[in-house]
């Protein structure tokens, strides 16, 4: 029986920032490991020379298409252990036609998006972004009668997806009713999940926590418009850590102008917004730079998932990542 053969399609750049040395080692365990060493973009012709007769091949941000030209060169392949989000960049025709098994690390990086999204619901209902500015200014107390307790609340969770559905995993550590929107769902999963679910306009009007976990697709285009931000509560938290185009930006700032929500927003369309965009001098409105999946350290639970997905291909066990060609339309 031939030596496993492992390729690794990402830019150098990208590896060192999936993998470290422990990594390395065991995929170095499992077979040959052939990896790019190419600075940059990687070109077709690189990634021919590197899954040359793999069974197994790696990618990452930034990668191609995998063309027919370039699955020709590994006929033996059976997987692609996709180290990122979504594999609509690099899956074609060719590769389906082949039964190649196509994996995404959309899990462990919904991990992180569901973990920031609990700090931001944290932090926003115990008033600390203005408590802190308001101490930092001389101030004790003003504004803590607005500090709430992840107790008691409505928490609407918009997709449950790998990121939503991780979130609300995370709720039920707390005494709050949680509500979830999400099309593909059904009632009986929502409530095996410990949700409830609900219509859009009602889990706004009725939450005081909004979290957006929607996938960026055609239909959640500028999905929370004006007409739909005025049906939430006086007071309410509105938590954008997926795509910044499912949310209408000028709607949002009217209605932030107005002073009656508050908004944590990870993401922006486009990103970054513009030096001198209202969302980042509106006090009631709190921007980090696109943090929640994955950044340092925490890149190397993606890195750690694609060989433990390439385990389970080689021992012929589903893989947690699996994505299906029938899936394509409804996925990010």
């Amino acid at each position: 029986m031939p030596e496993i053969r492992i390729a690794v399609l990402p830019e150098p750049k990208v590896q060192n920032r999936l993998f470290d040395d422990s990594h390395w080692k065991q995929l170095e365990s499992i077979g040959t490991v052939v990896r790019n060493t190419r600075e940059g973009a990687p070109l077709a012709d690189t990634l021919k020379a590197v899954i040359e007769g793999a069974d197994a091949a790696i990618t990452s941000w930034g990668c191609p298409a995998l063309t027919q030209d370039i699955l020709e060169r590994a006929p033996r392949l059976r997987g692609v252990l996709h180290a990122a989000g979504t594999v609509k960049g690099i899956v074609t025709d060719a590769l389906w036609a082949r039964g190649i098994r196509v994996s995404s690390a959309n899990g462990p990086l919904g991990v992180g998006v569901a973990e920031t999204a609990l700090g931001l619901t944290i932090a926003s209902l115990k008033n600390m972004w203005r408590l802190s500015r308001s101490t930092r200014e001389g101030a004790w107390s003003a504004g803590k009668d607005k500090v709430r307790e992840l107790y008691g609340i409505t928490v609407g969770v918009i997709g449950a997806g790998k990121a939503g559905s991780h979130y609300i995993r995370l709720l039920r550590q707390f005494d709050v009713d949680i509500l979830v929107f999400d099309p593909l769902l059904t009632e009986e999963q929502a409530a095996a999940m410990g949700a409830v679910k609900t219509e859009l306009n009602e889990l706004l009007a009725r939450s005081d926590v909004v979290s957006i976990h929607a996938p960026s697709l055609p239909e959640t285009y500028k999905m929370i418009d004006g007409e739909r931000l005025a049906l939430m509560k006086d007071d309410a938290i509105l938590i954008n850590t997926a795509r910044g185009m499912i949310v209408d930006e000028q709607a949002l700032v009217a209605e932030l102008t107005k002073g009656r929500l508050f908004a944590c927003l990870d993401v922006t369309d486009p990103e970054p917004p513009a030096p001198d965009h209202p969302l980042r001098s509106l006090p009631n409105c709190v921007l980090t730079p696109h943090i929640a999946g994955a950044v340092n350290n925490g890149v190397k639970r993606v890195g750690q998932f694609a060989i433990d997905e390439l385990k389970r291909l080689l021992a012929g066990e589903p893989l947690q990542g699996e994505v299906k060609a029938e899936q394509m339309s409804t996925l990010a």
